[in-house]
């Protein structure tokens, strides 16, 4: 008994081993299973559900900030900056965990962002952003005007870049399409789609004309009629609107009662009514040019030297991007038959098709590789070394089995404490490997010494 009360916990711990392998096997085993389910590697594991630790190429050094965005066509910056960066600014330094709020003011829009301090949870501090926006009192901002928060993304969120381009049977880059009708699929087919995948916080458009109905007016008809803009504009907002009614009953059947005045084509602005002088109606091509163009922009996509169409997929904060990009290239391959084509005048056929041209997997990849690599040179080097100094087989196979297990255990600690894989993360661990190695063949060799003393 005295012998065993002057043990060391470490002598302890030991002895319990020793005298109860069976125990250590399973507690081997259950890391070992652990440590396979939440490894941040490529592992296709059939019937085995697998939560991997989120891996990236880059580690996220940002500041922990929250975008609070905010349009007003046609201001100046400085108009911006007094009614909308200025009173946002100041009615957020009351959010709590704030750190500090930078902002700026463009023409038409503003940004803020919001920086809070480390320790303040993601999702808890957008909802403290959005109880301090709707609880703004009346009067804070101009009529018309309503903020809104970015996404949830951080700044190392775009993952992957595409672009829209026209494609024969054979893959060969086709002609016929005009930057509206790519920018419209994109807009339409292609940011809904992609959106919809798991772990996708938002996908941007970039490139190309948004189209729309423009109204060029006459003045001097405008004066000549007696209307003002202000009557073309009322006119127009009052005529894009369906109008409800109530129900009639007809022979014992119920009928819904409804106007219907979306407007659908160039026509059904043309003949709108703008005012009524002496019964004769004024539609608005007596006084203007209806017809359809471009939004303005203020910017472009350039690849190659040409003007191109495409989009950005923002990975949503707390997500796994190797999990999210591999998805996303599932939800490419889905609707890629679905998205419009045409017959050119040569009689070819031509399909949009969604070309990535920034993809972060092969980045990701490279820094997995970083640790893959690492741990299979160790293991071999251990193995000879061992062979050579100490010529003991088991030793070898014993100081080799350990630095799997114990990286995948660092995987469970991962895991379990939110740490991201990224190259700095796994590169420590990969020289941390060194570290075991050292280690391990030092405790053999004195354990080997003893036992051939004895």
């Amino acid at each position: 008994m005295t012998e065993h009360r002057s043990l060391s916990p470490i002598d302890r711990l030991m002895r319990f081993s020793l005298e109860n392998k069976l125990v250590v096997i399973l507690l081997i085993a259950f890391f070992f299973s652990w440590g396979v389910l939440v490894a941040p590697f490529d592992w296709n594991l059939k019937g085995v559900p697998r939560d991997p630790v989120p891996v990236d190429a880059i580690p996220d050094t940002g500041d922990n900030q929250q975008i609070v965005f905010t349009t007003w066509e046609g201001r100046s910056p400085q108009d911006v900056e007094d009614q909308i960066s200025y009173p946002l600014t100041v009615a957020l330094l009351g959010v709590p965990g704030v750190k500090t709020i930078r902002s700026s003011s463009m023409f038409g829009f503003s940004s803020i962002f919001v920086i809070f301090k480390d320790d303040v949870e993601f999702y808890w501090s957008r909802s403290r952003i959005l109880e301090k926006l709707n609880s703004l009192p009346g009067g804070t901002l101009p009529d018309g005007v309503g903020p809104a928060l970015g996404p949830d993304a951080t700044a190392l969120g775009q993952v992957l870049w595409y672009t829209i381009e026209g494609r024969d049977e054979n893959g060969n880059a086709t002609p016929g399409w005009n930057l509206h009708e790519l920018r419209t699929a994109q807009d339409w087919y292609v940011r809904y789609a992609l959106s919809s995948v798991e772990g996708v916080s938002e996908v941007a458009s970039i490139g190309g004309y948004v189209k729309e109905y423009q109204i060029d007016v006459d003045p001097s008809a405008m004066r000549a009629h007696g209307v003002t803009l202000d009557d073309v504009f009322s006119a127009i907002r009052m005529t894009n609107v369906d109008v409800g009614a109530r129900t009639i009953e007809v022979n014992r059947a119920e009928y819904v009662i409804r106007g219907l005045g979306f407007i659908k084509n160039l026509e059904d602005i043309e003949d709108t009514v703008v005012r009524v002088r002496d019964n004769v109606p004024i539609t608005v091509k007596q006084i203007a040019k209806v017809a359809l163009g471009p939004a303005l922009r203020r910017g472009a996509l350039d690849k190659g030297g040409a003007e191109a169409v495409g989009g950005v997929v923002v990975v949503r904060f707390g997500a796994n991007p190797l999990a999210v990009i591999k998805r996303v290239h599932d939800k490419i391959r889905e609707i890629a038959a679905g998205l419009p084509r045409k017959t050119l005048g040569d009689g070819r056929v031509s399909q949009l098709t969604i070309v990535p041209y920034y993809d972060r997997t092969k980045l990701i990849y490279e820094t997995l590789g970083t640790l893959s690599d690492a741990l299979r040179d160790e293991i071999l080097v251990t193995v000879v070394v061992v062979l050579v100094m100490l010529a003991h087989l088991g030793s070898a196979a014993l100081i080799s089995g350990l630095l799997p297990l114990a990286v995948l255990m660092c995987f469970i600690a991962m895991k379990h404490f939110g740490v991201d894989a990224n190259v700095v993360a796994l590169s420590g661990i990969a020289i941390a490997i060194g570290t075991m190695v050292d280690v391990g063949i030092v405790i053999s060799e004195n354990i080997l010494k003893h036992i051939t003393e004895h």
